[in-house]
This record gives C-alpha cells, sequence and structure tokens, in this order.
C-alpha cells in the first residue's frame, strides 16, 4: 500500500469510534440466550484449504427475517481473541439456514463461492476504481450440541439499508441505481478472461453478500450459477457507465434496436430475480453446449496502490470509502481490520506464485483478433465470448427479451448469431451457413434471408470453414457442392477433385453404426458417398482424371456397405457396375 502506516492508523481510529456506539440489539438481551458450543469451518480461497476451530455462539430462537430462501437468526459470538466472557459486547452476527431441507454441502459450497468473490473485490479494488468493494467474511458453523447437528452460514451484521443491485438472471432497478455494482460485475468477466462473472450484487452500500458466480462450464458454485446464459442475461441488460469507462472495459457487442432500448430508456428487467439452473426459461431451441473446463483460482496480481478519489465519476447516493461511514457497531470493524490485513497479506503471497492474467475484453473485434492467432483446431469453440452472444440467440427466440406476446426481435438475434460465428461458436457458423444457402437450419429457422449472390458466398465460406473444423454435414454438404456446382461462390467452380476428398473426409469418419449407416445425424448413407466417387471416377472430368481402376474398386466398397445395411438389391447393381469398370480398363 502507499502509505501502511497511515492506513492502519486510520483504521485503528475507526475501531475505536465504533466500540464507543451503542448496540443496535441491545434490546434483544441475547446476552441472556443459551450459549451454544459450535464448530466453525472457514474456508481459503487463496489455498483452496478449510479450517475449522471451535467457538461459542448465542442465538435467537425465532428468525426475523427471511429472504427467497433463506431465513436469518440474530446472534452473538465471543471473539476468539478476547478473554473477556462479556456477551454485551460480544460481536452482533447473522445466522442464516436454508427453509427448504438441502444437503450440508450447499452451506460449504455458498461459502466457498463467496470468498471466492471476495478475491474478486480485492482484485477490483486494486484497480483504483472511484469506490472500493468488498464482500463479507463467511463461515459454516455446526451446532453440536442440537439433535442432528444443523449447519448455519455465519456472518458479521452491518447496520445499514440492505439494497439487491442485480441478481443472476439481470438487473434489479432501484430509485437510486448505483454504477459501482454493474461495474463490478463487468470487470469480473473481463479480468477473468471471461471464465466467470460475479453477480446477484446486493448488501449496504458497496460491502455485499451472498453473491452468485456464473462460470462458463455452469456446473459448480451451486443451482444458481447459470453458466454462459447466466453472463447473457447481464450483459443484455448492463449499460456500460462511466466507472467501467474508467477502468477500460469495453462494451459488450450489442445490436443497434438493443443500444437504443438501453441508451434512451435504460429499461431495466423489473422481473429478474435469483433463479435456480433449471428453472430458468426454456429456449425455442436446443440448450445452449458449453465445454467443461478444470476449476482454476481466481486470476488475481499484485496490489498496488489503491486510493480512489476521483469525483468526476463517482457513484449516485454511493457510500464513501471511509469506514467510519459503514455504520458499523462495536467490535466489528475490529475484526473487518484483522481479515483485511489477512487478505493483504495473503494476497501478495499468492501473486507471487500466480500465473499471468489472461485479461479480455467483452468485444468481439478483440476476441476475433485473438482468434486469429491461434491454429484452426484451436479456434473452434474456443470462445466463451462466442457461447454468450449464442445464449443470447436462444433467449431472442424463447421470447425472453420482449414483452408478453410481443414479437420477438429477429434482427437481433441474427446479430448475435453473426457474432458467436465470428468467434468460432461452430453451432452458429453452421447455422448461419445453412440460413445464407437457403437450407433448413435449427438455430433460428423461422428466419429467411435474402437469396442472393453475396449471401450465397457468405454460407459456403461458412460451411466450407465448419467443414475445416471437422463438422460433418458440412463435409457432405461442401462436397455436394465441388461436385454438382450448386452452391459455390461466383469464385469457384465445379470441382470433382476437391469433391473426392471432401467425401473421403466423410467417409474416413469413424462414427458410422453398424447398420452402415450414419449415426443419427440424417447424413447420406456410407454406400451412396462412395458409389457416387465411383461414377466420378469412371466418368472424369472437372478438374479429375477418369480410373477405371479406382471406380470399380469403390463401387465393390459401395455394394460392401450396401450388403451390410441389408440392401441386397442395391449391392447387386454395384457389384454390376464395378464389372463394367473393371471391364472398360481392359479394354
Amino acid at each position: 500500500l502507499s502509505d501502511p502506516a497511515k492506513h492502519t492508523a486510520t483504521w485503528k481510529h475507526a475501531i475505536e469510534k465504533a466500540r464507543a456506539m451503542p448496540d443496535p440489539w441491545a434490546e434483544f438481551h441475547l446476552e441472556d440466550v443459551e450459549t451454544e458450543p459450535c464448530i466453525r469451518y472457514r474456508y481459503n480461497a487463496i489455498t483452496g484449504g478449510w479450517a475449522q476451530d471451535q467457538v461459542f455462539i448465542k442465538m435467537s430462537s425465532q428468525p426475523f427475517g427471511k429472504g427467497a430462501m433463506r431465513e436469518c437468526y440474530r446472534a452473538k459470538k465471543l471473539s476468539n481473541f478476547s478473554h473477556s466472557s462479556n456477551w454485551k459486547s460480544a460481536s452482533n452476527y447473522v445466522a442464516k439456514q436454508y427453509m427448504e431441507t438441502v444437503g450440508r454441502d450447499v452451506y460449504f459450497e455458498d461459502v466457498r463461492l463467496q470468498m471466492e468473490a471476495k478475491l474478486w473485490g480485492e482484485e477490483y479494488n486494486r484497480h483504483r476504481p472511484p469506490k472500493q468493494v468488498d464482500i463479507m467474511q463467511m463461515c459454516v458453523v455446526e451446532m453440536t450440541s442440537r439433535p442432528g447437528k444443523p449447519v448455519y452460514h455465519l456472518e458479521h451484521y452491518i447496520e445499514g439499508q440492505y439494497i439487491k443491485y442485480n441478481s443472476n438472471s439481470g438487473f434489479v432497478r432501484d430509485d437510486n441505481i448505483r454504477l459501482t455494482p454493474q461495474a463490478f460485475s463487468h470487470f469480473t468477466f473481463e479480468r477473468s478472461g471471461h471464465q466467470l462473472i460475479v453477480v446477484d450484487i446486493q448488501g449496504v452500500g458497496d460491502l455485499y453478500t451472498d453473491p452468485q458466480i456464473h462460470t462458463e462450464k455452469g456446473t459448480d458454485f451451486g443451482d444458481g450459477n447459470l453458466g454462459v446464459r447466466g453472463m447473457a442475461l447481464f450483459f443484455h441488460s448492463h449499460l456500460c457507465n462511466k466507472i467501467c469507462k474508467s477502468m477500460g472495459l469495453t462494451p459488450f457487442d450489442m445490436s443497434p434496436a438493443e443500444s437504443t432500448q438501453l441508451d434512451c430508456t435504460n429499461k431495466l428487467l423489473l422481473s429478474a430475480k435469483t433463479m435456480l439452473r433449471g428453472c430458468e426459461e426454456q429456449c425455442g431451441s436446443p440448450r445452449v453446449r458449453t465445454t467443461s473446463l478444470s476449476r482454476m483460482p481466481p486470476i488475481l496480481s499484485q496490489l498496488s496502490e489503491t486510493s480512489s478519489a476521483d469525483e468526476n465519476i463517482s457513484d449516485v447516493d454511493s457510500i464513501p470509502c471511509s469506514p467510519l461511514s459503514l455504520g458499523l457497531s462495536k467490535l466489528h470493524l475490529s475484526y473487518i481490520y484483522q481479515q483485511h490485513l489477512f487478505f493483504t497479506d495473503s494476497i501478495h503471497h499468492f501473486f507471487h506464485s500466480s500465473r499471468a492474467h489472461i485479461h479480455r475484453p467483452s468485444c468481439v473485434a478483440v476476441e476475433v483478433e485473438r482468434l486469429n492467432s491461434l491454429f484452426l483446431e484451436r479456434k473452434i469453440g474456443q470462445s466463451v465470448l462466442g457461447k454468450v452472444h449464442l445464449a443470447m440467440v436462444r433467449y431472442h427466440e424463447a421470447g425472453r427479451f420482449c414483452e408478453k406476446d410481443a414479437p420477438w426481435d429477429q434482427d437481433s438475434a441474427m446479430y448475435h448469431l453473426e457474432r458467436a460465428a465470428m468467434c468460432g461458436e461452430l453451432e452458429a457458423i453452421v447455422a448461419l451457413g445453412q440460413c445464407y444457402l437457403q437450407l433448413p437450419h435449427h438455430v433460428l429457422p423461422e428466419i429467411k434471408l435474402e437469396d442472393s449472390m453475396e449471401n450465397r458466398k457468405k454460407g459456403f465460406n461458412l460451411l466450407l470453414q465448419a467443414a475445416e473444423a471437422g463438422d460433418r454435414p458440412s463435409m457432405t454438404l461442401v462436397a455436394r457442392a465441388f461436385d454438382t456446382g450448386n452452391s459455390l461462390p461466383p469464385d469457384s467452380t465445379q470441382d470433382w477433385k476437391e469433391a473426392v476428398r471432401w467425401y473421403d473426409c466423410v467417409l474416413n469418419m469413424t462414427d458410422y453404426d453398424e447398420g452402415g449407416e450414419f449415426d443419427g445425424m440424417h447424413d447420406e448413407p456410407r454406400y451412396l458417398l462412395l458409389a457416387r466417387e465411383a461414377e466420378m471416377y469412371q466418368q472424369g472430368g472437372f478438374n479429375l482424371d477418369a480410373d477405371p481402376q479406382r471406380a470399380g474398386d469403390l463401387f465393390t466398397e459401395a455394394a460392401d456397405a450396401a450388403m451390410e445395411a441389408m440392401k441386397g438389391r442395391l449391392a447387386n447393381q454395384y457389384y454390376m457396375k464395378a464389372e463394367e469398370a473393371w471391364s472398360a480398363m481392359e479394354e
């Protein structure tokens, strides 16, 4: 830090002032409640390990508040550093328990999520935003003296107005919309290299609790992790603000209609609320397929100065950074200061062994530059940003982004399909290519594009790209184009040599079923492709030399494949054609 001595003095002064504040829970006389022994479990997001110790708490028997999934109980806990047993001066805590029965592992996963998010708060602060953020320290306590040893979440009670700034499925609007929570979510997406985004931002000022993390694979961090679909929901309602711009974050690509909606009306998703995976709106097309990646540790870097005083980019009604402004009672600040020192030391230690940043902007143009620097086999399906744009397509098609019974925005859906294709998302490349070529397509099947030479050229080039990436149906379509001349762009001509090359690529793939047919892809069976190759070699032309020997061999292979597929009559025809080809060779 730039001036550790001054920083420490500020915290000590804040702690002394907080100790003189009255206890807001004095009227509930928690000191008279029975003292219960607990096992406390704390997670270290840097090492990925858990620590446990014994603590003593007093908890009220009745909840004082409820959320969507959990209810809250007032509690006090004696500090392990204090030799006093004066419960009146003990810190105030909130114990939270799920109202529905859930597995104990859910409590531990929630803590792991929140502590991972806390590290991202530290990384955000390192980049000197106008208002710093923090995420509450949370642990699991096991009530060892109670039947069944139930578990609770335990975190410090913070006085102040509790506000939910955004949810895991878009924005929640309040009268004093804040800039920092939205910028923080955007920051985590870019700084993690698109691997995750921290959302569901809620709390007092910029002290947050109960966040949610959407990850690229979408399977960890509980049922609130909506994966790339959650990322899409955030960006569809995110209007980059001056804090985003001041921190060098790039706007997510939006269609003209979507940009106009955000710029002119700033219309947020009023119905947004915390959603569980599997409960979100079902899309008309199959769900977005995501590629699983092994879990990575938070990608952070060395601490630098954390000053944050630029009044020109401050929040509306934002909470100042000074700890004195949070209204923390009694020993809260002492505890938070201890955690601050712990995180500072731990992060410094972690940074020396962490890998380099993989910061990636949110815009497609930069992503395309990155992908163009890779080999072909690494371009396809390697962009989370592409998956997010494809998820946008799904939501538009499902009517998620329009009023009930209103027509969905086909232009915006096509815009995002194009961006997904540009980012190397194979499903988008294939669908867009088929759409340009007037072929049936399962993504946005209702949309019909103009049949023009320019569109046909675009379509063929997209399917050629998909074929080169190993997409079998696209290989067949490209082979047919070179074979018949249909669907070829103006700068290409009928070429049987190229057609044979692509037919061979299809035939050399090993995923046929026992009957000789392709496995559920509705492609042409093996024997038909072999027979077509045989016919081209028998006739010759279009850059392919006639080869009767090769034609006879291929007809024989086609006959054998037809026999395997229980096509006896067709097999006999192919055997006869093989004999004809070989007899022509003898002549």
